[in-house]
């Protein structure tokens, strides 16, 4: 009988701490719609926003229209451009291949691509996740698709430091990282994405440029209601949903598809101030991963992705009418969120 009642009241008191925890979840979830119909009415945030806590989403919401036309309004179902986020995705297959032992990140890019200018005897495949391999960036007016990029950097006759010794932050070291899985995979990159890191990660809303089906997608258009060009039939640019976003954080965070040190291979920067690293900005104690930050643009559309992995708190933030309101609202989410009450 002791026994009994001692049970019973275990679970009478599991009861009432979970009673106040789903108590106070939806409490912040009403605090949160509330400051988001502000930033949506006043004009500053047309797009989806998900917040999870312990695991849980405890917010997920739209705000706004699907395009510059306005007559049909966002949901959840919607994609997003992720902009400079989807470089994540390049870095973890080249950390994908080197667990393979399949390449180094110490090798030198003319390992893999020999025809390329002599620099490529200088790059290594770690200078192109820092950021620090001193190639020009892409130069644009010349470039519609894949074959225009690898030609462009066959006519690179100079680097403009010598590698590993400054910060360039540029779109040609994520594709040279698309161009090294190609060559040591045999397939498109983004068939390489899709196989080796959306499935895994059930992320079945993903995709990856170029593709056909445009079916549920949010097209970016500015605050004239001007919509953003069609993009290029070039290899690389994500468009995801909110949900699929969180699905790639628990999967690269819980090491679903990477070791942990492969994880915080991923999360180095450059010695400098004001670098990134491939992860963006990825804080490390003990070499475990705690703070995961990156942001991204591509034309207007803006995304950004918060996670606090001690606090078990991920914020994300996908819009498709550029305001550069995102760290803001992520902020005042936090605020809700840390608010002990």
């Amino acid at each position: 009988m002791q026994n009994y009642c001692k049970q019973l009241f275990l679970l009478f008191t599991s009861f009432l701490l979970l009673s106040n925890l789903l108590f106070s979840q939806t409490k912040k979830a009403v605090q949160i719609d509330s400051l988001m119909k502000q930033f949506s009415q006043s004009g500053t945030f047309n797009g989806n926003v998900l917040v999870s806590k312990d695991n849980k989403i405890i917010y997920n919401a739209s705000f706004g229209f699907t395009d510059a036309t306005k007559t049909k309004r966002l949901t959840g179902e919607d994609r997003f451009n992720i902009g400079s986020i989807t470089k994540e995705f390049s870095a973890a297959a080249i950390l994908q291949l080197q667990e393979q032992g399949k390449l180094k990140t110490e090798d030198h890019v003319s390992k893999y691509i020999p025809e390329l200018p002599k620099w490529a005897n200088d790059v290594t495949v770690k200078d192109l996740l820092q950021y620090t391999s001193g190639i020009p960036d892409v130069n644009w007016k010349k470039i519609k698709n894949d074959k225009d990029l690898f030609d462009g950097l066959l006519l690179v006759d100079s680097l403009e430091f010598k590698p590993g010794t400054d910060y360039g932050y540029n779109n040609n070291n994520i594709f040279l990282r698309h161009f090294i899985v190609e060559r040591l995979t045999g397939i498109p990159f983004n068939q390489y994405a899709e196989k080796f890191i959306f499935k895994p990660c059930h992320m079945t809303s993903s995709m990856m440029t170029p593709f056909e089906n445009e079916q549920n997608m949010a097209k970016g258009f500015n605050i004239d209601l001007v919509p953003d060009k069609a993009d290029l039939p070039i290899t690389g640019g994500t468009y995801l949903t909110t949900t699929d976003l969180l699905k790639w954080t628990k999967c690269l965070h819980s090491n679903k598809i990477m070791t942990e040190i492969s994880l915080f291979e991923l999360g180095q920067q450059f010695n400098l101030p004001e670098t990134q690293s491939s992860m963006g900005e990825a804080k490390f104690k003990n070499k475990k991963l705690v703070e995961h930050i990156h942001d991204g643009r591509a034309g207007n559309y803006e995304a950004l992705l918060v996670s606090d992995l001690d606090e078990k708190l991920t914020i994300i933030l996908l819009g498709n009418n550029y305001h550069g309101k995102l760290f803001e609202i992520s902020d005042a989410i936090k605020v809700i969120m840390n608010n002990k009450k």
